[in-house]
């Protein structure tokens, strides 16, 4: 039979297992939330007028155009091409940070990443030149490499192909 001390010792180490499973039980919903709201977060940022009349603009730009041709082609939208490539600098800056997976980014816009790095990096090459600064559009750059980087690993399968068999949770 054991004696009190020993029991007692029993019923702390049970009591810190326990907390430290509830901690991390706790934790995990904690990053969960964190993500959704990250997930959120991106979904706002991406329903924006601003951003979809970029995305226009720039999927009707031909490749490889250079700094000239782009501003001559765009004109008056500059601001709005300039609010999109803000929005994908900012994007490689949270991913870089740990702030927002680069998983979700990829599943929210990794297509519009890699075709506007694509379609702008002449341009992005020329403006750093001109202005004299490596940094100039750096993290756009970034996260277009980081995206091409993942297609290269794994070619990109469209969710209506790749999740067809999906079923809601029960």
């Amino acid at each position: 039979m054991a004696d009190l001390g020993t029991i007692a010792d029993l019923t702390s180490a049970a009591a810190v297992v326990v907390g430290l499973l509830f901690a991390l039980v706790q934790l995990r919903q904690f990053r969960r939330v964190q993500e959704r709201e990250a997930g959120l977060a991106l979904l706002r940022s991406y329903q924006t007028r601003t951003l979809a009349r970029a995305l226009l603009i720039v999927f009707e730009l031909p490749d490889g155009l250079g700094k000239a041709e782009v501003e001559a082609r765009v004109a008056s939208e500059m601001a709005t091409l300039y609010a999109m490539m803000t929005i994908w600098e900012s994007l490689g800056i949270l991913v870089r940070r740990d702030q927002v997976d680069l998983a979700m980014v990829d599943d929210f816009f990794s297509g519009p990443i890699v075709l506007s790095w694509g379609k702008l990096r002449r341009y992005v090459y020329e403006q750093r030149e001109e202005l004299g600064r490596e940094t100039i559009w750096e993290w756009f750059q970034w996260l277009g490499e980081r995206m091409l980087e993942r297609e290269s690993a794994m070619p990109p399968v469209p969710a209506y192909i790749e999740h067809r068999r999906w079923l809601p949770p029960k």
